[in-house]
């Protein structure tokens, strides 16, 4: 049982990596314990969003993923 989590744009360049599987369920407090402290501080700013099972979450502490589900980390887009 788990759950992906798809790190993206410049969370993608502190990851090290795309994407990591980690046990589910996942909820808010878990995401920031497995993703390190300088993502979980990223993570902490109100302009980084997160999406769940294809959604974005309004409210992000309320993330319930659950077996199966991708979770992205979506760092603010710019550009012209």
């Amino acid at each position: 049982m788990s759950v992906t989590i798809h790190f993206l744009g410049p969370l993608r360049d502190m990851a090290g990596e795309d994407c990591r599987a980690v046990d589910a369920p996942l909820d808010w407090t878990g995401l920031l314990a497995v993703v390190g402290p300088e993502i979980a501080q990223q993570l902490n700013e109100a302009r980084v969003n997160v999406a769940c099972a294809g959604k974005v979450l309004s409210d992000k502490t309320t993330l319930n993923a659950r077996d199966g589900d991708e979770v992205a980390l979506l760092p603010p887009v710019s550009g012209g």
